[in-house]
């Protein structure tokens, strides 16, 4: 009778992990709102996806992802990789040369019409919010649904990529540079999330 009352004395405690580790799983999707979609974030609600975030307005709904190269960084003449580093969502950890890339994702017909872009400089002052055009491209079509730019961002602070076309306009808020309140966030991320 003994062996039979440890093998089901087993079975309950595999029962109970078993339980246990669905429990914590569930738990921790909750707590960090995780889904197979990405993490949330201020953009559209698919947020960060396979190194890219999107926005969706009423007229279109745009990918985009960059990657910067610091300033100080000194390319090594037999490198193989790439020495640009991507961001996530437009926070640029410093000053430095940004390669952004733009996907037309949604109606496939925005391709047809031409669209100018547009980088301002955000300054607070005496608050005040004014805005300095550091960078302006003409409009033009992009057939392949694709739009790349290097930007040069000397200063930190906030940005805005504006997208323009006929009746549209989309902003990509990018921003340079890390305060205190970027660090705490991080590292407070878990209880610092909204619903």
């Amino acid at each position: 009778m003994l062996p039979k009352l440890q093998l089901s004395s087993r079975k309950s405690q595999l029962a109970a992990i078993l339980t246990l580790a669905i429990v914590v799983f569930i738990a921790f999707g909750a707590l960090y709102r995780a889904s197979s979609q990405g993490d949330s974030s201020a953009t559209y609600p698919k947020g960060f996806r396979g190194g890219a975030c999107t926005i969706e307005t009423s007229a279109l709904t745009i990918g985009y992802s960059g990657y910067y190269l610091p300033e100080n960084y000194a390319v090594p003449e037999d490198t193989i990789r790439s020495p640009h580093i991507p961001i996530q969502c437009g926070k640029v950890p410093e000053p430095s040369t940004l390669d952004i890339t733009i996907d037309l994702l949604y109606p496939e017909t925005i391709r047809d019409i031409p669209l100018a872009l547009r980088l301002i400089k955000v300054k607070v002052i005496d608050a005040k919010k004014e805005e300095h055009e550091m960078l302006t491209i003409p409009s033009q079509k992009y057939p392949s649904g694709v739009i790349t730019q290097t930007l040069k961002m000397d200063e930190t602070g906030q940005y805005i990529l504006y997208l323009n076309g006929s009746d549209l306009q989309v902003e990509v808020p990018l921003k340079v540079g890390f305060d205190w309140k970027d660090h705490f966030k991080k590292i407070f991320s878990t209880f610092l999330k909204k619903d």
